[in-house]
């Protein structure tokens, strides 16, 4: 059995790349490093699909500290020949501590890293292997794939405090077997030696597996399954491929472990959801999981999660006949396709992963991606007028411009810079930009106009301008009665004259009450048999609405909707409707009957305390203290009015 030891690389005469340089081929990336590890890691599996295979890619992050059975084996192992000092080899330090942590990316249905280990023997097309663990900057081969270059591959080394992983994979051999590979990585920094078996100068990268040739080679086949079984790593099944990298002690910023394993769980869903969707009745591309310490965290799903679920929208509208093509005039092409939505949006308390993304409280960006559909940006557009108006949009290019845009990428895949390119390259990119703004000022646009004999006031450029602006009328007509709670309005009942007074009195001024298309709506009259037989004086609380609070916007699937609450106090038996308009703010007005082709706001039903909904307008219920809500589809780009009314059902 062969026992791994670690491999410190030597400036060869010839020279090489020091580790420092490969470590900075990111940049200063805007994102933090659990996002680019979701997003290159993601990309590197995508790209490494099984083409024979019709089941979608399994793709997993797992975090957990080393267990006591398996500690002792990390530290005999990963020590086994590695250069003297923590300074020029850090993960000394990390194994010394008393809890190890790891974090694996794991993927599965994928190729695994095959074809020949060592560099100048990768001259065919099958060089995963070398492309990952040797080379550096490697053009990708693979058509439309989410990577231009290897250089997402330093975000593990990035990740690691130690600068310390081990890659364990699986893959295809040529004669149709399997094989399993283990090799350990490690990119810290160049240094100098003095140790008197490997004196000189150092390029910083470091490899860990069977050192008995002239090139450190991975443990391959039974000798890489049983150092993987003692180090804990999840095995492969019989028919598996795939990938597993282990990255050694994480960067998690200032989370916790578990605050890490939901926010990668949410991060994942933000960057990878035309992933997680399915199309044209497809079963999704990909398969996502994360966990801690052995506990399951979640992916949201991205067709509940908001604001998110309106990206999802916009990715349907784009695949259907509502979305546009997108064309660069000067010189002619085509680039690519656009959809768009325009909500009204409930509020929302931005996540650490929208922040991430420069998403606070408002969406107003469309999604921005290529042909693989791996999210690159979310770029933003011009604000709506409106706190509550939100729209998503998402722009896919198409696969003829697919290298225009890959060219357009900076190293982290999170960008279109049209200004790295030459004309007419960059014009494509800029002509991109352009044709989206045209498209959102159109869907921004203030248009509609005035119905025949109505106000000479624009009601869709008004409302625009106003939807933000939510009327929660106080309920009108004769059945409504605005008492404050708990107060009573009394009929007196003469059984000489049948006079009846009103002596409860409304917190609402008379000139908002209007007269009762509905008869004697909430009239509770008493008979002298009624009253006891005396001829005395009987007490009824007529049918009121009590409004709880103020109107609200909430969803309801995929559909946001304006909820107003309400009791009803008196007792008895009562027949619900309900009153809309759109409103025009400052003018006093009411539009119950809209223009042609507009639209108006639509009772979706009456929601119980239970959370069922009733449909039917004209819905009888039993008076009482119980909440109820009001729960209505507001007309687009509209300040609504609610009223509600109330009547009493006589006994049959």
């Amino acid at each position: 059995m062969t026992e791994p030891r670690w491999y410190s690389q030597p400036y060869p005469p010839e020279g090489a790349s020091a580790a420092e340089g490969i470590r900075n081929q990111l940049g200063r990336p805007e994102l933090d490093l659990l996002t680019i590890l979701v997003r290159e890691s993601a990309q590197n599996s995508w790209d490494a699909r099984d083409a024979e295979s019709t089941q979608p890619v399994d793709y997993r992050i797992d975090m957990w500290t080393v267990g006591p059975a398996h500690a002792g084996t990390w530290r005999a192992l990963l020590q086994a020949g590695a250069p003297a000092g923590a300074a020029h080899f850090p993960l000394h330090d990390t194994l010394r501590r008393r809890a190890i942590r790891v974090l694996a990316v794991s993927d599965r249905g994928t190729r695994g890293l095959g074809g020949p280990t060592r560099a100048d023997d990768a001259i065919g097309p099958e060089r995963d292997f070398v492309s990952f663990v040797r080379n550096i900057g490697e053009p990708s081969d693979r058509t439309f794939g989410g990577g231009t270059y290897g250089f997402g591959k330093g975000i593990f080394y990035l990740l690691s405090r130690p600068g310390t992983v081990l890659v364990h994979s699986r893959c295809r051999t040529p004669e149709g077997g399997h094989e399993t590979r283990l090799i350990g990585c490690a990119l810290w920094k160049s240094y100098v030696s003095t140790e008197t078996d490997a004196p000189g100068r150092h390029t910083g990268r470091h490899w860990w597996g069977d050192t008995s040739g002239d090139v450190v080679e991975p443990l391959i086949g039974v000798e890489a399954d049983t150092v993987a079984q003692r180090l804990g790593l999840r095995p492969f099944g019989p028919e598996e491929t795939g990938t597993t990298v282990v990255v050694v002690d994480p960067h998690l910023d200032d989370l916790t472990p578990p605050e890490g394993a939901t926010y990668l769980a949410e991060t994942i869903a933000w960057h990878l959801w035309p992933k997680m969707i399915s199309t044209s009745d497809t079963p999704p591309a990909m398969r996502f999981s994360v966990s801690c310490d052995g506990v399951d965290h979640p992916v949201p799903d991205p067709h509940s999660l908001r604001p998110l679920n309106m990206f999802v929208a916009a990715y349907e509208d784009m695949h259907s006949a509502k979305g546009r093509d997108l064309e660069c005039r000067s010189p002619k092409r085509y680039l690519g396709r656009l959809g768009l939505v325009k909500r009204i949006m409930p509020p929302f308390e931005p996540t650490r992963a929208q922040r991430m993304l420069n998403i606070e409280d408002l969406i107003h960006h469309v999604c921005l991606m290529r042909p693989a559909e791996l999210v690159v940006t979310y770029r933003p557009g011009p604000k709506p007028p409106s706190a509550n108006l939100g729209y998503a949009g998402v722009f896919r290019a198409d696969e003829s411009m697919d290298e225009v845009y890959a060219k357009a990428e900076p190293p982290t895949h999170d960008a279109w810079n049209p200004q790295s390119l030459e004309r007419p390259e960059s014009t494509f990119v800029q002509t991109t930009f352009r044709r989206i703004d045209e498209a959102l000022s159109g869907l921004l646009s203030l248009n509609g106009g005035a119905r025949p004999g109505g106000n000479a006031v624009a009601l869709g450029a008004a409302s625009s301008l106003f939807s933000g602006l939510v009327g929660g009328a106080w309920g009108i007509g004769g059945a409504t009665d605005y008492a404050k709670p708990g107060s009573t309005a009394t009929r007196r009942s003469d059984t000489a004259g049948g006079a009846e007074e009103e002596t409860g009195r409304s917190n609402r001024p008379a000139a908002r009450r209007q007269a009762g298309s509905d008869g004697e709506v909430g009239h509770a009259s008493a008979t002298a048999g009624e009253s006891g037989g005396d001829g005395g004086t009987m007490t009824r609380r007529r049918p009121r609405v009590q409004y709880v609070g103020d109107p609200y916007y909430d969803d309801r699937g995929d559909t946001s909707v304006l909820v107003q609450e309400f009791r009803l106090p008196a007792p008895g038996p009562q027949r619900l409707r309900i009153d809309l308009a759109v409103t025009l703010p400052g003018t006093g007005g009411r539009e119950t009957d809209p223009p042609i082709g507009a639209s108006m706001p639509t009772l979706l039903g009456w929601e119980d305390e239970t959370g069922t909904l009733h449909s039917e307008d004209g819905y009888v219920v039993e008076g009482g203290e119980s909440v109820w809500r009001a729960v209505v589809r507001p007309a687009p780009d509209t300040m609504t009015e609610i009223g509600i009314k109330v009547e009493a059902v006589k006994a049959p």
